[in-house]
């Protein structure tokens, strides 16, 4: 059976993604979590990750003696082994314009990804408004997203960016959860379309497992000083 390393539900955007891919498309595989506990060379998520990975970052698939450890790279070996299962869109000019915005997930929108930190449980309008207001690079990543979303919605008519699900749906799905935790402005249509993300199966199924961790880490929120 495959096997999925990620690391705390509430707070690993790339762990998210393979796994909701996953649960969504019904490919059976073995949960492996470890807690994120620091990113020094010497702590146990490392030295735990460090046996299984060379890049020492979550997620990793193993199949067999196969290690595969990027979030995109694993997306596409799914893709070739589960053909069955069109994880990428049929037609070839859509797939091409999946992988096109998957990658520009993978590469950018870092300010969006630096300011608002995943977190599955938190909901902090406040800080939110902060980071609209003093951040321009924010707003232009938002605004980027929102354009992309709604083309692709209106293009393809929903309910997802390219009708049916898709493994473009899977890598947005953490951006959905920052724009719902910060509370970041987005026009009703897009925020129609989050609703329908969340109530994905296996998105649902990520979210009541980030909300059972009941995990405080100070590192990774800067903003709150414990958990609601």
């Amino acid at each position: 059976m495959l096997k999925l390393y990620i690391g705390n539900k509430n707070y690993s955007s790339w762990s998210m993604r393979p796994w909701v891919l996953m649960q969504h498309a019904g490919i059976a595989f073995e949960e492996v979590k470890l807690r994120f506990d620091s990113f020094s060379a010497d702590s146990n998520f490392k030295q735990r990750l460090g046996r299984i990975s060379p890049a020492g970052r979550v997620p990793v698939l193993l199949d067999g003696e196969l290690v595969v450890w990027d979030t995109l790279a694993i997306a596409e070996y799914l893709a070739e082994t589960f053909p069955d299962r069109q994880l990428w869109p049929q037609d070839a000019r859509a797939r091409a314009r999946a992988r096109s915005v998957c990658a520009e997930m993978h590469s950018g929108f870092t300010a969006l990804r630096g300011a608002c930190g995943m977190n599955v449980e938190a909901r902090l309008p406040e800080v939110g408004a902060l980071i609209w207001r003093d951040n321009s690079a924010v707003r232009a990543d938002v605004a980027r997203i929102v354009e992309m979303w709604q083309e692709l919605l209106a293009e393809h008519g929903g309910p997802m960016l390219f009708g049916p699900f898709s493994i473009a749906d899977a890598f947005y799905a953490p951006v959905v959860m920052r724009l719902r935790c910060f509370a970041l402005p987005v026009p009703a249509d897009i925020a129609a379309y989050m609703q329908r993300v969340c109530a994905l199966p296996g998105v649902a199924a990520w979210i009541e497992g980030a909300l059972a961790e009941q995990d405080f880490l100070p590192f990774e929120e800067p903003y709150r000083l414990a958990r609601a």
